[in-house]
């Protein structure tokens, strides 16, 4: 069995993170599929999703270690072109990528306990996102 629906996400851009956790083990317990692989894809290249442990220290490091190896100041060949300033955007996202699949059991995520999903919108202005949520299972 296949089911897809969608994650709205209001952003403010310049690497928020948001936990879509709950979102997804929502629909997990939802579909009344009992095993099987949630996937959550972001159709945009300007954002990522991964997982982290959801906490403060955690995620001010991961948004330190963009601003350290992707910092928004430098030359990007992506600005020169289309002279929006988000070329930083495009490879910070790139490097954490579109996509994550959790295997589900028993109708919950088989994450850790400390493991949670998040999106990350590296845009530099605010958006409103819809997420691709499928899950296939039995």
């Amino acid at each position: 069995m296949v089911k897809s629906t969608a994650i709205t996400l209001s952003t403010r851009g310049n690497a928020d993170i948001h936990d879509i956790t709950e979102r997804i083990s929502s629909a997990v317990a939802g579909s009344g599929m009992k095993d099987g692989t949630a996937t959550v894809f972001c159709p945009s290249s300007t954002s990522a999703v991964t997982t982290i442990e959801y906490e403060g220290g955690a995620l001010s490091d991961l948004k330190r270690l963009f601003d350290e190896i992707v910092p928004a100041g430098r030359d990007y060949a992506h600005d020169a072109r289309w002279h929006d300033g988000n070329g930083h955007s495009h490879v910070r996202a790139a490097l954490l990528g579109p996509s994550l699949s959790i295997p589900f059991v028993d109708g919950r995520l088989t994450l850790g306990t400390w493991q949670q999903v998040i999106y990350v919108d590296f845009d530099n202005r605010p958006r409103r996102r819809e997420l691709v949520l499928q899950l296939v299972g039995e």
